[in-house]
């Protein structure tokens, strides 16, 4: 390992790269943009939204750069140079009907906010989130039009319940046919079966020639546990819980100790 160089630098970015206000620390951003600048390719792998995640890729300057979005159902590659509707390229999109698992939580969990992605634009939504806890522009509908058709993913919010109710009727259900995150809080993401960061990381690593042992991926969620298993090396923050740490190989410091420019540090000259 004292040889290794990651090729290929996947990134989180809630938790691992935006700090609870929402920025990203002028170290990091430095350290990301050093590796970028030195070839290497930078991955970021969320669970936001195209709409959500663009903006970061653009304020880091990461040239014709891939996304991994919603939690790896929508991959798609950035040209900032082509024109404005030829700018974003899609790589793989997965969808799935989103109606028998909804029938059965909604059953579940009266009052549950829903909400379906609707790719680079924002969410279909049956009543308004908190406010800051969903990107792009939204519109209200009815249930029943949200499940009309495949989307990518779905996400059910219950900001009237503590976390753990809210869990124990998730874990109670017991989904088997879509994948699931859950959240820090009362929140819950579905995505189609199989689907994770780390399935498209996969399809990124192919197109770009680079093994799954040349990947340095850095995440904090419960969505990363995936990811941080696949990767050549995986690093879990040390703001994560303890399930998300034993998923990787090691655990760097927290989001506020700039924790990915630390582990950065370890493989580049950062100056």
């Amino acid at each position: 390992m004292n040889d290794w160089r990651p090729r290929l630098l996947a990134l989180d970015i809630d938790g691992t790269l935006y700090d609870e206000s929402y920025d990203i620390s002028p170290r990091v951003e430095a350290a990301v943009r050093k590796v970028a600048d030195e070839g290497v390719h930078i991955v970021l792998s969320t669970g936001r939204g195209l709409v959500g995640t663009r903006p970061l890729a653009e304020r880091l300057a990461l040239p014709d750069p891939y996304l991994v979005c919603s939690n790896g159902a929508v991959t798609v590659r950035l040209h900032s140079d082509a024109e404005p509707d030829q700018q974003v390229e899609f790589i793989d999109v997965v969808t799935f009907d989103p109606e028998p698992v909804l029938q059965l939580l909604l059953q579940r969990l009266p009052g549950v906010l829903v909400a379906v992605e609707e790719i680079g634009i924002g969410y279909r939504v049956t009543a308004p989130f908190p406010p800051n806890e969903l990107s792009g522009d939204y519109r209200v509908e009815p249930i029943e039009t949200l499940m009309a058709k495949p989307v990518t993913r779905v996400i059910l919010r219950q900001p009237s319940s503590e976390a753990e109710e809210f869990l124990d009727v998730i874990d109670r259900v017991g989904l088997q046919d879509v994948a699931y995150y859950i959240g820090y809080t009362a929140w819950l993401d579905l995505a189609p079966k199989g689907v994770s960061k780390a399935h498209g990381l996969a399809k990124v690593a192919d197109l770009l020639g680079v093994s799954y042992e040349d990947v340095l991926a850095i995440g904090d969620g419960n969505n990363d546990v995936e990811m941080l298993s696949w990767a050549g090396r995986g690093v879990a923050m040390g703001n994560a819980t303890a399930e998300v740490q034993d998923s990787a190989d090691d655990v760097t410091e927290t989001i506020d100790e700039d924790g990915v420019a630390l582990e950065l540090s370890r493989w580049f000259d950062l100056g």
